[in-house]
């Protein structure tokens, strides 16, 4: 994969196609560089119709979309990869299922959980929370230390998600990260699109980004 689209990763919230749709457009028009679709209440046609039209946005912008934790749809809907969590299918089996043409995350909040999702073929890594986030209220936020022991542990690269707005991201400064995946930082807040240019931007300045690529 090409680790510039972790960037900006934005993951969807849980919404209406109708209220959804236009989010996403306006965050692609923005400057996000990678999707997680994230839709847990829906199944069958009605979660692939959905899916489908959320990739047509994203090749539109030529983006990558990636699906949360169902490696059946992202076959279905020819979708750049997926993103899985502890508990869903192994990194290992979704290669297997998925080839080495396409993206797999994993979620990694210990070095153990880095060294052995890099092991299994995980092309990115996803850690946090590192702030408080309102997507998973339980979430107990990750010392930043911890990330950083992280993302030294592997050669593939991590993002930082978990409660990250356009008030806090420069806190992230110095760690070896290669972007941010934010939720509620851009599809809650009041301009979407403008969201996404500051924290892009924003990005970029705290990564070290020459032009568009990360140094």
């Amino acid at each position: 994969m090409d680790r510039n689209h972790l960037l900006l990763y934005a993951v969807t919230p849980q919404e209406d196609e109708n209220i959804l749709l236009p989010k996403i457009e306006r965050a692609l028009a923005g400057g996000v560089t990678l999707l997680q679709l994230r839709e847990k209440r829906l199944c069958g046609r009605a979660l692939e119709e959905k899916a489908l039209a959320v990739k047509r946005l994203c090749d539109r912008y030529k983006v990558p979309l990636v699906i949360n934790d169902n490696v059946e749809l992202a076959q279905a809907i020819g979708a750049a990869g997926v993103h899985l969590g502890a508990g869903d299918m192994p990194v290992d089996l979704a290669r297997r299922r998925l080839g080495n043409g396409k993206i797999i995350g994993a979620t990694a909040r210990t070095v153990e959980q880095a060294l052995a999702a890099q092991a299994a073929g995980a092309d990115y890594l996803g850690s946090g929370a590192v702030f408080a986030t309102s997507t998973k209220a339980d979430a107990v936020p990750m010392p930043h230390g911890l990330l950083g022991k992280i993302c030294r542990s592997v050669q593939i690269p991590v993002v930082a998600i978990g409660g990250i707005d356009e008030s806090n991201i420069a806190e992230l400064q110095g760690l070896p990260i290669f972007g941010v995946a934010v939720a509620a930082g851009i599809f809650g807040a009041a301009d979407v699109k403008k969201a996404a240019e500051n924290l892009a931007r924003q990005a970029k300045l705290m990564l070290g980004y020459t032009g568009e690529k990360h140094e």
